[in-house]
């Protein structure tokens, strides 16, 4: 591929050589296993002595597709495709992590992720601390001898916190530790962390990247040494592996991706600007407006753009009625969708208290800020004033909504 390209271009050339039928669309392979050419080959492509497929679990040419793909989107020199998001981050902390090493992270970041950082891997003597995603002083103040990885998402699910990348790269290189970025609500549409100082980045693939809720993806961006010196080997061994037919799916979804990003961001911004004029709306968290405490640090890192996310809060005098307000909410929609995931074309509203952090104690859950009365609206490329409208039978009548 002759370079330099713009990421547009990139979006939809970037693949595996085209066999020999000469396709134009990406190929799909679905095959489990692959016919070597002789034993001495086959015996060097097993030893990792020479370049060729031999088993899925190890590696497909769809999947490398994808990879490269999302790999020159983000400006990194490799990339690993993995089973879902949450099998990226795993993956990460595998490889890079052992008993008595320590991880500081974000108490923002998504409620899976908090589980499996400060519980789950405390059961293999992993170390962890949270701190506030956007107080700098906290995270300088939390790092150890033995830390070896900050985890940072920015923006933020649900409240869309910004945290500052260079500041915590530079942290993190101070200490020996490696700074992972969670990209999923910017993608490299929008945000490139490693641009900015950051060691590895991390996706859901399930959300914007293949933008229309169909299969389940996630990928690690990083050097090509910690790619294939400390990641692959875990991952072959683990068999966090992404398929082929959902790596095809996702690697179509990147050649609209910028487009997606762009008109789904001015749409977000619109309806962020319009909730806020409403009574019953307390408060809305939206990087792309003005009054987002972080918005001037977004606008430089998100290319000027808010993203595709938002949240408002309803107004109410108690957790409970804001609870049975928020719900009241959802369940008065008729157009948009009550589902947890985004990144979709549609637009998915949800309740982050009682699903995507309702695992978490209500002390985590107030650590990260998420408030009883806290909506997510993921939005879609649904005419506007529709989206409005169905917001608004709920929002109207919020008086008559009680616990």
């Amino acid at each position: 591929m002759s370079s330099p390209l713009h990421r547009d271009t990139l979006a939809l050339r970037v693949a595996v050589e085209r066999s020999l039928h000469g396709e134009h669309s990406e190929a799909l392979y679905l095959s489990s296993g692959f016919v070597q050419p002789n034993a001495a080959a086959a015996a060097r492509r097993f030893a990792g002595d020479e370049d060729g497929y031999t088993y899925g679990r190890s590696g497909n040419p769809t999947v490398s597709s994808f990879e490269q793909r999302l790999a020159a989107l983000e400006g990194s020199e490799a990339a690993l495709a993995t089973a879902s998001g949450m099998a990226a981050i795993t993956l990460v902390c595998f490889g890079l992590l052992k008993a008595g090493d320590h991880v500081l992270y974000s108490q923002s970041m998504f409620g899976s992720t908090l589980k499996l950082v400060g519980t789950e891997f405390a059961r293999f003597g992993v170390e962890s601390t949270s701190v506030p995603q956007t107080d700098l002083g906290a995270w300088a103040r939390a790092v150890r001898p033995n830390t070896r990885l900050l985890l940072a998402e920015t923006p933020t699910n649900p409240l869309t916190e910004v945290c500052d990348i260079a500041a915590l790269a530079d942290l993190a290189h101070a200490a020996g530790a490696w700074l992972a970025v969670d990209n999923c609500f910017a993608t490299p549409a929008l945000q490139r962390p490693l641009e900015f100082g950051a060691d590895i980045v991390l996706h859901s693939g399930t959300k914007f990247l293949d933008g229309q809720g169909r299969v389940m993806a996630g990928a690690v961006c990083a050097s090509a040494d910690l790619i294939h010196q400390r990641l692959l080997p875990v991952q072959k061994n683990t068999g966090m592996v992404l398929s082929p037919f959902n790596a095809w799916v996702v690697l179509k979804g990147l050649e609209t991706l910028s487009l997606r990003l762009q008109a789904q961001s001015a749409q977000a911004l619109a309806l962020a600007q319009w909730l806020q004029t409403h009574p019953a709306v307390a408060r809305v968290h939206y990087p792309g407006l003005a009054s987002h405490p972080q918005h001037a640090l977004a606008m430089r890192q998100m290319g000027g753009c808010g993203g595709a996310v938002l949240a408002f809060e309803v107004a109410a005098s108690s957790p409970e009625q804001a609870r049975a307000r928020a719900f009241g909410v959802l369940d008065a929609l008729q157009v948009l969708s009550l589902c947890t995931n985004l990144g979709d074309t549609k637009t998915l509203c949800a309740h982050p208290a009682s699903t995507s952090h309702g695992k978490l104690s209500e002390a985590q859950r107030q650590a990260a800020g998420i408030v009883q009365g806290l909506v997510r609206v993921a939005v879609g490329l649904e005419h506007l004033p529709d989206i409005q409208a169905d917001l608004l039978r709920g929002l109207d009548r919020i008086d008559t909504f009680h616990p």
